[in-house]
C-alpha cells in the first residue's frame, strides 16, 4: 500500500520566506510554520507527527529545519520511522526507515546534526557577546515591553490574579510578577 507524500517546512520568523524549500518534491500534504525550533513543541510539526499513517514519506529541506539539537533530531526521527513512514532530508540526501539501517547515513545523520547543534551554538554565543558590549556601552536596553506595566497595575487591580492578568493582556507572569513589584 502506498503512503503520502507529506512535508514539514519551517522558518524561524514571520519575515522568512519558505519558497526555496522542498520545490523539486511533489507532495500530497505540507505542513509549514514560522516558528524557531529551539524547541519541539511546534503546532505544525506536532500536527504533522500525528497526521502521518504508515508507509507514509516525510519529506524536510534539510536538518535543521526539522530539529536544532541532535537529541530533538534523534527523537524526531525515531518517532516517524516507528510509525512505520521513512523519512528524507533532500539538501543533505539522507533517507531513514525503519525497516533498514543504514551505517553510513546514520553517521552522517550524527555529524549534520552536530554540526547544526554546534553552529546554533555559536550564535547564540555571539548574540550573548554583542549584547554584553551594547549594554557596556549604554545601547542596549533589551526588547520593549508589550505592555506598560500601569496597564498591568490596572488589571491586577480590578482583582485579577496574576495568571489571570498574564492571560487577560497575553503576556507572560513573569512579567506581572515584576510590574506587581515595581
Amino acid at each position: 500500500m502506498n503512503g503520502q507524500k507529506i512535508g514539514y517546512i519551517r522558518v524561524s520568523s514571520a519575515e522568512q520566506n519558505t519558497d526555496r524549500q522542498l520545490v523539486d518534491v511533489k507532495l500530497d500534504k505540507v505542513f509549514e510554520e514560522k516558528v524557531s525550533a529551539k524547541t519541539a513543541n511546534r503546532p505544525q510539526l506536532i500536527q504533522m507527527l500525528g497526521h502521518i499513517r504508515e508507509n507514509d514519506e516525510v519529506f524536510v529541506h534539510d536538518i535543521s529545519r526539522l530539529a536544532r539539537n541532535i537529541e530533538d533530531l534523534h527523537r524526531l526521527v525515531r518517532e516517524i520511522t516507528d510509525k512505520g513512514c521513512s523519512i528524507h532530508f533532500v539538501k543533505e540526501n539522507l533517507h531513514f526507515s525503519g525497516d533498514k539501517a543504514d551505517p553510513t547515513q546514520e553517521l552522517l545523520m550524527n555529524m549534520l546534526g552536530a554540526v547544526y547543534t554546534f553552529e546554533r551554538q555559536i550564535l547564540k554565543c555571539r548574540q550573548a557577546e554583542g549584547i554584553a558590549v551594547a549594554k557596556s556601552a549604554g545601547k542596549y536596553k533589551g526588547r520593549p515591553p508589550k505592555i506598560d506595566n500601569a496597564e498591568i497595575k490596572r488589571v491586577l487591580g480590578e482583582g485579577n490574579s496574576i495568571s489571570k492578568t498574564a492571560k487577560i493582556l497575553d503576556i507572560s507572569m513573569s512579567s506581572v510578577q515584576r510590574a506587581k513589584r515595581l
